[in-house]
């Protein structure tokens, strides 16, 4: 049963199961199917009422649902045990969609900000109908819904059980442990909300529900999921929380609404799982098939992310704040006289008057001419990203014209419920104030506009929509970054924005990043758990603060960060001051020109991956279970991830250390930095080699190459190294994206008289291919 009283404090995450353990309220539990065409899949279910009273047993006392035969007047309106509408709908021949209401009411259908479309009904499912049980069977699952008692099993193709509804005469404890699938009723206010119970296996493991800094593994854990500053990568709160999850057994489910959840696997009782669900209406997406199969599903149905332009895959920096043109510049010519490749200078809360008074307008004795100084660092390969936010303190000059203009999320009476104003971008009218504001940052030469915050829409405000924040403040994410995006498209033609909150279907509006960690070991552990996590959850790219944000960098922590960073989809060194390379020793400067030329020479690998994972729903920081499902350690381990498909990266967690333990799953792997050739399903302990981290490359594997240049404008794409990492001189085939391109190649390298030689090529361009092979050293076995 649930223990965790809601909090009151501003802004704190909100767990909505709190209330389902409250003497006053009502619980309706799924009692049976009164009726159900199986065709349509269109039924009623009927729903017992209960209460919650006291359960003694010697000196403990707990709580117990007991049946109520209360009646409400006048009674021949109302149902003691009211039956409710329910759909069963297959959407693909991996997909199902359970839809259930709690009221006779229909509410009006408007179209959903977290699906790309209405999902359509897929008609090629068989039916097969008995006396208490309709089956549906596509080619790779089955659906059985039973009549009385009513539930649902979700079985594979051959009919093995992966989960099912939990039903109240399911319970087998002698005590109340677990709540079965059931829906509220407050007493005092009569809103309702879901307890949807499911089966939990005893070995299963649960993985998702957003960027969570927690274990990777969700078994055993309750995650409130409420988008809020989490101020920490040690935290359970999330900036991006996302009711999806994924399970070892091979099924996954998307609660689509946009309320507060929580969701129990297994905490408050091992046996089961309960998503506990703000909404009246329980709106349930059920995946079937293996963990990419399973992201496939779900980010067609709430969209994948589009490749972010080429520069913004080269390095980013940053701190808190560049205060100045002249500092701006002199960082520039710092990266040019220092030999580092750079492609975006970020300038955060220090480009107005006054530090965070956020008014869209260059501080004029500060930043005199922003215009040719954009102007000139982007004719050197140099774009600027310029920070905002949508919350407005009442001394920011702005402040009164959204009042007066009332572009502001409202309280109760129409006023502004915290001290600061906050904008309503569910208003037209405030989008089109946005839209200017932010046009004239494009127009001025910006390439770029960080969404900071989003996270903290008031939860009791109401909305230019209609309704409260408890239906608006989990996809204010959804409304700032999608606006912000599609701003950013009509200006520049290209898709990249740089957020921080979330939802479901923000993974449409790249890229985000990983909040606020602390500069320590554990928050870099836990930074690697939140984009794993994050991938796991619909998102392809992701980038977090190198070296962590909260106070001075420590040089040796920001170096193995540095390493981490440079291994993910999108690289920007961020945090307290300083940041900069050359503000450190020597070797540090010479390793991070290292690392970044690193990145820089594999940006065709980069950039090919991010393709892939575009088209098919993946993740460019993918944990290892995505590409080895069959092996039972890959589901197991947390610190460590593949970087696309080929390359295996392990950061190093621990202070000073020159080596760690991996985990190398079946297969053949080679070090990139020093090629020895490692027999795979195995633990070892690998030493670095010259930076604080291990790389390792499948076995048989292109790495496509690029001559580094001081920013992706200036590359070379006419001139690629194809790097064979094999021991053997089979037929090779790797894939290659190249920027201008529409597609994908698969090109196929062969050797003939003793030479590597490459398939015909269809790109619009010549490209001069140099195929090489990697130094293999076979003594790593």
């Amino acid at each position: 049963m649930p223990n965790s009283p809601p909090t009151n404090l501003l802004n704190q995450t909100l767990d909505v199961s709190g209330d389902f353990t409250q003497f006053e309220n009502e619980y309706f539990t799924a009692n049976r199917l009164l009726n159900f065409n199986s065709t349509t899949g269109e039924g009623t279910i009927q729903w017992q009422r209960h209460g919650l009273f006291l359960d003694w047993a010697f000196t403990k006392i707990g709580l117990k649902l007991k049946k109520l035969d209360g009646k409400e007047l006048p009674q021949e309106d109302y149902e003691i045990d009211p039956g409710f509408k329910f759909t069963l709908t297959p959407v693909s021949p991996r997909t199902i969609r359970l839809s259930m209401s709690t009221a006779k009411f229909a509410q009006a259908s408007e179209p959903s900000l977290m699906l790309v479309d209405e999902p359509k009904r897929d008609r090629s499912w068989l039916i097969k109908k008995s006396a208490n049980q309709v089956l549906y069977r596509s080619e790779h699952c089955r659906v059985a819904v039973q009549m009385n008692p009513w539930a649902v099993e979700i079985q594979d193709a051959s009919g093995r059980l992966l989960v099912k509804t939990h039903h109240l005469t399911d319970q087998k404890a002698l005590h109340t442990k677990t709540l079965p699938f059931l829906f509220l009723r407050r007493a005092g206010d009569y809103s309702r909300s879901f307890a949807a119970t499911f089966t939990l296996h005893h070995d299963e493991k649960i993985f998702g529900c957003g960027e969570s800094f927690t274990r990777l593994n969700k078994r055993g854990q309750k995650l409130p999921l409420y988008t809020t500053d989490a101020q920490s990568a040690a935290s359970k709160d999330m900036y991006k929380p996302v009711p999806f999850f994924m399970s070892s057994r091979g099924y996954g489910m998307f609660v689509h609404t946009p309320t507060p959840c929580t969701f129990d696997f297994g905490h408050e009782y091992d046996g089961t799982t309960t998503l506990y669900v703000g909404d009246d209406h329980l709106d349930l997406f059920i995946f079937i098939g293996s963990p990419k199969e399973i992201l496939a599903e779900y980010t067609a149905l709430t969209g994948r992310s589009p490749v972010p332009p080429l520069w913004s895959f080269g390095l980013w920096m940053s701190r808190l704040t560049y205060k100045s043109q002249k500092e701006v510049m002199s960082v520039a010519r710092n990266f040019r006289q220092h030999k580092i490749p750079v492609d975006v200078i970020h300038i955060d809360a220090g480009w107005f008057d006054h530090g965070w008074r956020c008014d869209y307008k260059f501080s004029k004795h500060r930043y005199p001419n922003p215009e040719k100084m954009m102007t000139d660092l982007k004719k050197d390969g140099i774009r600027i990203a310029l920070w905002q936010l949508p919350y407005y303190t009442p001394a920011n000059p702005i402040y009164q014209e959204i009042s007066d203009k009332r572009l502001f999320v409202r309280d109760g009476k129409g006023g502004v419920p915290t001290d600061d104003i906050i904008l309503d971008f569910s208003n037209p009218q405030t989008q089109q104030w946005y839209r200017d504001k932010i046009n004239e940052l494009f127009d001025l030469g910006a390439s770029a506009i960080k969404a900071d915050f989003g996270e903290c829409a008031p939860l009791h405000g109401l909305y230019a929509s209609g309704k409260s924040g408890f239906y608006e403040h989990n996809i204010y994410p959804l409304r700032y970054t999608s606006l912000l995006t599609e701003i950013t498209r009509e200006k520049s033609g290209e898709t990249i924005i740089w957020a921080r909150s979330a939802w479901a279907g923000s993974q449409r509006y790249p890229v985000h990043w990983g909040g606020d960690p602390e500069i320590t070991d554990y928050s870099m552990a836990a930074t690697l758990r939140a984009g794993l996590s994050l991938g796991l959850s619909g998102f392809s790219f992701w980038s977090h603060d190198i070296g962590g944000f909260s106070g001075e960098p420590v040089e040796e922590l920001y170096l193995r960060w540095l390493f981490f960073g440079m291994f993910t989809s999108h690289s920007r060194c961020h945090g307290f001051p300083p940041r900069e390379p050359w503000a450190f020793s020597d070797d540090f400067l010479k390793d991070f020109r290292t690392l970044t030329e690193l990145k820089y020479s594999l940006l065709p690998y980069i950039y090919t991956q991010a393709k892939l994972g575009s088209e098919q729903g993946l993740p460019m920081v993918r944990a290892l279970f995505l590409e080895f499902p069959e092996d039972p350690t890959c589901w197991m381990i947390e610190d460590q991830y593949f970087w696309g498909s080929d390359i295996l990266v392990a950061p190093i967690f621990e202070k000073n250390a020159s080596s760690r333990n991996i985990y190398l799953p079946p297969g053949e792997w080679i070090d990139y930095q020093t090629g020895i050739l490692y027999e795979g399903r195995q633990w070892l302990k690998i030493h670095c080699d010259g930076v604080p981290g291990i790389m390792l490359i499948k076995n048989n594997t292109v790495i496509p190459h690029i001559q580094p240049a001081r920013s992706t404008d200036f590359l070379d794409w006419s001139r690629l190294e194809m790097r064979i990492f094999a021991d053997s001189s089979d037929i090779k085939k790797c894939f290659l994206y190249l920027p201008g391109e529409e597609n994908i190649q698969q090109l196929i390298l062969e050797k003939k008289h003793e030479e590597w030689q490459c398939s015909k090529m269809t790109f619009s361009r010549k490209i001069d291919l140099q195929i090489t092979n990697a130094v293999i050293k076979s003594n790593g076995f």
